[in-house]
């Protein structure tokens, strides 16, 4: 807390520490909103062809007659051209949720087409995991728990031969994991996750992908951190070769794949942000590669203006930040792996793409700059001697939420001491931080009389020229906010008496 009485020197110790308490907890509150925002969606393979696309009977919804019927054909027509046909067209019903529920009331329907599932007839099978895979994309709880019966010959055919059906069989996996804990906890007992351990060796994009995606969607699951996730558990996903073949797979260099690096990138932050073992994670080398792959993106975003980019740069700083606020990285080293100046420089880099292609993802790369200097004085210098500390109060006037996290990052560099902040003032601060105070939101005024204090602490000389801009005119707005006025005080002091 900030001491009501101006007790010098007692009132700046406890001032500091106040500050680093007070953005531990706002970094812990970041990282359980990020945890929160998860991406469950669903993804719908359909790839028809040309005959079929557009036509009246995509768009027919199907009464349980036709259902029965097609279900008939499909199961005892006499050629297997007719029975294919049969398929797509209840394959083609099935988008419709109407259908769905007609298919699943039906008594036998979902035994039928497990059985077209397992025949030995390949555009049979084909076309019935297409259907499953319709019926996998419904957002009712209750059509994804129709297909149980299925899900054990899916996971058995995700060591099949054939690409194509793979990548159908891990995204109808990846809806059905989704939208249901029942189906979740049926597939773990049949072994998902040494299935999909299998599958990260596949030499086939497209088959990583859908893995990428079916691995996202388990580890989102409410009780990943305590059944999916540990150790402990068995058949788990630390237990596994997932984390090392995820890593590799988004290690910088010709052969990355950017689609692929996102799936796994989205799937690592999950991990990291269950906090299982974070320290396994760090063993493995996150660091080192989250690092260069970040200085990669840097880099690619100076050669190219191919859009998507940003796709990759979201979860990469995130799993970043995450993995800063462990414990163990500093025990380990882990810290000495980010102190290359490069890395602030890649991150101003992505503050000027993402100004132009993606404004907010800058709050993303901003934690990420606060967590790397909030105990790091090697990249509070880099900021000071790449002269970054302009462009970055050149953000302030984006938004409340980008100026707190600019605002915090400067108070890392402030408290490192005296020498630092003789290189944040003279200069621009000083008048950026009256814009700020002239502002209702209390979090940005609130780091803005942070970062005053400790400026004051450290360059005395700033107080008179605080007082010559009307300082403490700009400090009396806000004296009667209760979140604010013990701060305000404490400065109006130190502005008064010294």
């Amino acid at each position: 807390m900030w001491s009501r009485y101006p007790r010098r020197p007692g009132l700046v110790a406890c001032g500091v520490e106040e500050l680093r308490r007070r953005r531990r907890e706002r970094e812990a509150a970041l990282r359980k909103a990020r945890r929160e925002q998860q991406l469950v969606s669903k993804r719908l393979l359909r790839e028809e062809a040309p005959e079929e696309a557009g036509g009246e009977c995509a768009a027919a919804v199907l009464g349980e007659a036709e259902v029965q019927q097609f279900l008939r054909l499909a199961q005892r027509g006499t050629e297997e051209k007719e029975r294919e046909k049969a398929l797509v067209s209840l394959r083609q019903g099935l988008q419709h949720p109407e259908t769905q529920q007609i298919f699943i009331r039906l008594e036998g329907s979902m035994r039928t087409l497990v059985g077209l599932l397992t025949s030995n007839r390949a555009l049979l099978q084909l076309e019935a995991a297409r259907c499953l895979h319709e019926l996998s994309h419904s957002e009712q709880s209750a059509v994804a728990e129709a297909c149980l019966p299925a899900t054990s010959y899916l996971l058995t055919y995700l060591s099949g031969h054939s690409s194509d059906f793979i990548e159908l069989c891990l995204y109808t996996l990846g809806n059905l994991i989704v939208e249901s804990e029942v189906v979740r906890r049926q597939l773990l007992p049949q072994g998902i996750v040494p299935a999909l351990a299998a599958c990260i060796q596949s030499p086939h994009v497209a088959v990583l992908e859908a893995l990428g995606y079916a691995l996202s969607q388990l580890l989102q699951a409410k009780e990943a951190p305590e059944k999916i996730i540990p150790s402990s558990v068995g058949s788990s996903i630390l237990d596994s070769l997932l984390p090392q073949h995820m890593l590799r797979l988004m290690q910088p260099g010709p052969k990355l794949n950017p689609g692929v690096a996102v799936e796994f990138a989205w799937c690592l932050h999950y991990i990291i942000c269950s906090q299982v073992n974070n320290t396994l994670l760090i063993t493995h080398g996150a660091l080192s590669t989250l690092g260069m792959l970040l200085l990669d993106l840097a880099g690619a975003v100076q050669r190219t203006e191919e859009a998507g980019l940003e796709l990759l740069a979201c979860p990469v700083l995130r799993c970043l930040s995450n993995l800063l606020t462990e414990v163990a990285v500093e025990a380990m080293g882990g810290q000495m792996q980010l102190k290359d100046e490069r890395i602030v420089a890649a991150l101003f880099i992505l503050f000027q793409f993402f100004l132009q292609k993606q404004p907010s993802l800058l709050p993303e790369g901003l934690w990420l700059l606060n967590n790397l200097t909030a105990n790091n004085p090697t990249l509070c210098t880099s900021l000071l001697s790449l002269d970054l500390i302009e462009p970055l109060l050149q953000l302030l006037p984006l938004s409340n939420v980008v100026s707190v996290l600019v605002l915090t990052v400067l108070c890392n560099v402030a408290e490192k001491g005296p020498a630092y902040c003789r290189q944040l003032w003279p200069g621009p601060l000083l008048s950026c931080l009256l814009n700020t105070l002239a502002l209702s939101d209390t979090e940005v005024v609130g780091q803005s009389l942070e970062l005053l204090q400790l400026l004051f602490l450290y360059r005395p000389e700033a107080v008179q020229a605080f007082l010559q801009q009307s300082g403490l005119q700009a400090l009396e707005r806000h004296q009667e906010e209760a979140q604010l006025q013990d701060r305000v005080h404490a400065l109006q002091q130190i502005a008064l008496h010294g």
